[in-house]
């Protein structure tokens, strides 16, 4: 398993499939908005639903910060279509049914799914912060706090 990146380095680039066969790439947001990257187990469990849920309810304040949110699971696209109509989610969940991004950043579980994890990518691509334990329900207020104090 590859070893998670540290704080300070570049954040791995990645293309991910999101709905409707969209794709997004970290490189997208380069130069343009700080991206809070998070990596979940599978849609519709319990702290995954927590989690998302948090961040729907802080993207008002996220996007004022410009902050772009990005759920990651290894579930697929339909899961995850799923998964955003019944809770209303509005940012992008990106399918990694392959394993890349899990792998790349170092959060694959035991179980083959994501482990819980949050990257803080700044404009320039550079992670900032790293939370490897999450409150699920607080999640939005722990990002936007960690983005005002390093002033991002």
């Amino acid at each position: 398993m590859a070893k998670m990146p540290k704080i300070g380095d570049k954040a791995p680039d990645f293309e991910a499939e999101t709905y409707g066969g969209k794709k997004v790439k970290l490189g997208d947001f380069k130069n343009k908005k700080t991206v809070a990257l998070y990596f979940y187990p599978k849609d519709n469990t319990p702290g995954c639903t927590k989690e998302a849920c948090s961040m729907r309810d802080g993207m008002k304040e996220l996007e004022k910060l410009g902050i772009q949110v990005l759920g990651v699971s290894t579930d697929s696209v339909k899961s995850h279509e799923g998964f955003r109509d019944k809770y209303n989610l509005n940012f992008p969940l990106l399918s990694d049914k392959s394993k890349n991004l899990v792998t790349t950043y170092g959060v694959e579980s035991d179980y083959g799914s994501a482990r819980r994890a949050t990257f803080l990518i700044d404009k320039t691509g550079t992670i900032r912060h790293i939370w490897e334990k999450v409150n699920t329900a607080g999640h939005s207020d722990e990002v936007i706090n960690k983005i005002k104090e390093l002033g991002l």
